[in-house]
């Protein structure tokens, strides 16, 4: 594991409020991270291109496109929470 790598996406995580993130949702780029999984790693995961790890977290309903659900619910509540940008992707997590 590439601990430098590791560290950059750690440094570009951050707290951001939904409503910066919507554009993203809109073009089909933020992707939800659930709370069993760390962000960062995740993160990682996708900066490595890592398919048979994000396909087993896909298939355990670890992580997965943001749905119109969460995305309303986020608007609702002006919800803050902890993003990543792995180009294209955006990964957030409540």
């Amino acid at each position: 594991m590439n601990e430098c790598e590791k560290e950059k996406v750690n440094l570009e995580t951050a707290k951001i409020y939904w409503s910066e993130l919507q554009r993203f949702f809109a073009k089909g780029e933020a992707v939800w991270i659930s709370n069993e999984l760390d962000l960062v790693e995740a993160g990682y995961q996708f900066s490595l291109d890592n398919k048979a790890d994000i396909q087993r977290c896909l298939e355990n309903k670890q992580l997965g496109l943001v749905t119109d659900a969460q995305a309303l619910r986020w608007f609702e509540t002006n919800a803050e929470l902890w993003a990543v940008v792995v180009k294209p992707w955006i990964l957030v997590q409540e």
